[in-house]
């Protein structure tokens, strides 16, 4: 089973559900981190990393002693990614969505590829958890690559839990695409509750079963419990505002392990998401 953990907004503890649960949770898990943009998973994981890989995705490259300058790859190019001055070809790698068309429209194959560094993979373990994370090179904008390749370790044999990245944008998609569940994270406030109507939106587009985890539920109001209960989703656990597990994230310490009694909640709400299922 795959399960997605997402949130409409950053800072709502989405990251310490994922890891929480993902160390929670008997028999064969991984935790995979998508929010590669500022993964950080891996603070609290700790995991002993013994996989590295290079991540580059299909840019093209122009032999000008082949091209006839006829400019058809910057026709088809809806990114201006490539585009033909003169008796010149033009490449922006940074705008390239390696969709390959400048390549297949090319009358004279003077286009083909070379990668482009996106990132890097990188895998290993902490304790029974398996861990695979992604971290896009600094001043990259394009992440999915990334991302797709971190989901492409998901083992259909085990239980796999996705921290996605913030927000509602193309990146957060990407993650969640593919997921038997998605969970939302949300807090009792008023921004809280416009971005988890935002993540609600984008996860019913794709039909995906979900359900509510409420953080620092005592600091709020009702407006999101009244949410969910009109939008008949259901709340799968709700986290109260505890000085022991603010000091213990500061620290890069799982909630569990300050307050063992957790784990049994992160055991019974599994229960409760393969039952919906």
């Amino acid at each position: 089973m795959i399960i997605c953990i997402a949130s409409g907004k950053g800072g709502t503890g989405k990251t310490t559900i994922a890891t929480n649960m993902a160390v929670s949770l008997n028999g064969s898990v991984q935790l995979l981190d998508c929010d590669v943009e500022e993964p950080n998973a891996h603070l609290f994981m700790k995991p002993e990393i013994n996989y590295t890989e290079r991540v580059t995705t299909p840019v093209p490259e122009v032999d000008l002693d082949k091209c006839d300058f006829c400019g058809k790859c910057g026709e088809i190019c809806q990114f201006s990614a490539i585009t033909v001055i003169g008796e010149n070809v033009l490449t922006f790698p940074e705008l390239c969505h390696s969709c390959k068309g400048c390549m297949m429209v090319c009358p004279r194959e003077a286009i083909s590829e070379k990668g482009r560094a996106l990132g890097v993979l990188e895998a290993g373990s902490s304790g029974s958890v398996e861990f695979i994370h992604g971290r896009l090179r600094i001043g990259e904008a394009m992440s999915p690559p990334l991302i797709n390749r971190v989901k492409e370790h998901i083992d259909p044999k085990k239980t796999s839990i996705i921290d996605a990245p913030p927000g509602t944008s193309c990146p957060v998609i990407v993650a969640l695409k593919g997921s038997d569940f998605a969970i939302l994270v949300t807090e009792p406030t008023p921004f809280g509750l416009n971005d988890l109507k935002l993540a609600v939106a984008a996860v019913r587009i794709l039909e995906i079963p979900l359900g509510i985890i409420i953080n620092r539920c005592d600091v709020g109001d009702d407006r999101v419990a009244i949410y969910a209960r009109d939008e008949k989703i259901p709340i799968l656990m709700e986290i109260p505002d505890d000085r022991k597990i603010a000091e213990a994230y500061s620290r890069g310490i799982m909630m569990v392990d300050v307050m063992p009694e957790m784990k049994d909640k992160f055991r019974v709400m599994y229960d409760k998401i393969r039952e919906l299922l």
